[in-house]
């Protein structure tokens, strides 16, 4: 793995390979390598970033590789507001400028607790929207609400705003804690976006 400001691709070709032997070799369900059981020593930070739209880029270079992409997304660490590529025996860290990963498709099905929301990240984890799985909605620029759905071990995806729409559209509002809010149900939870009366006056 690379130290800041390596050039060339053997970094990148050091973590592929270390990443798709993790990978290979790991027992957990699904493909995804243990992760939060490795803590391995620190190796210093790679020269890699996933954009706010979920891209990746590795020396300022965008990884066209769909493959490859989830691949380093399935060794994703989080630890004290940081992110890492993770394997056993090396840890590298990289920038995220927003949430590691986009929620970009959702169903709606229905179970024993009702209705139950499922999304789709850009790579291709589908994710069960519930208390294991918990909407957030934080203020956006404009004025409006961002969601992000907890995929995993404190990794997040950010909720495109065409889905943040469809939300809005099944939202209903609820008594929470003696105050009315505005939210939505999922999984036998119930997620509140805002203040009911504050999503009145914005609709």
């Amino acid at each position: 793995m690379a130290k800041q400001g390596q050039t060339g691709n053997q970094g990148l070709e050091g973590l592929t390979a270390a990443a798709t032997q993790a990978a290979t070799t790991s027992p957990a369900a699904k493909g995804l390598p243990p992760v939060h059981l490795w803590n391995p020593p620190f190796c210093g930070d790679l020269d890699m970033r996933i954009a706010s739209d979920g891209s990746w880029f590795y020396l300022g270079t965008p990884i066209g590789r769909p493959a490859l992409v989830r691949l380093f997304s399935t060794i994703l660490k989080r630890e004290d507001g940081k992110h890492f590529l993770v394997t056993p025996v090396e840890k590298v860290g990289i920038q995220v400028d927003d949430a590691p990963f986009l929620a970009v498709e959702m169903t709606k099905e229905t179970d024993q607790r009702g209705r139950l929301l499922r999304f789709r990240t850009n790579v291709d984890d589908w994710v069960p929207c519930d208390s294991a799985h918990r909407l957030r909605f934080e203020a956006a620029a404009d004025g409006g609400l961002t969601p992000y759905l907890h995929v995993r071990a404190d990794l997040w995806a950010k909720v495109t705003r065409a889905l943040y729409y469809d939300l809005v559209d099944m939202g209903e509002e609820r008594v929470v804690d003696g105050m009315t809010m505005f939210g939505i149900e999922s999984g036998g939870e119930f997620f509140t976006m805002a203040d009911a009366e504050q999503v009145r006056g914005a609709l």
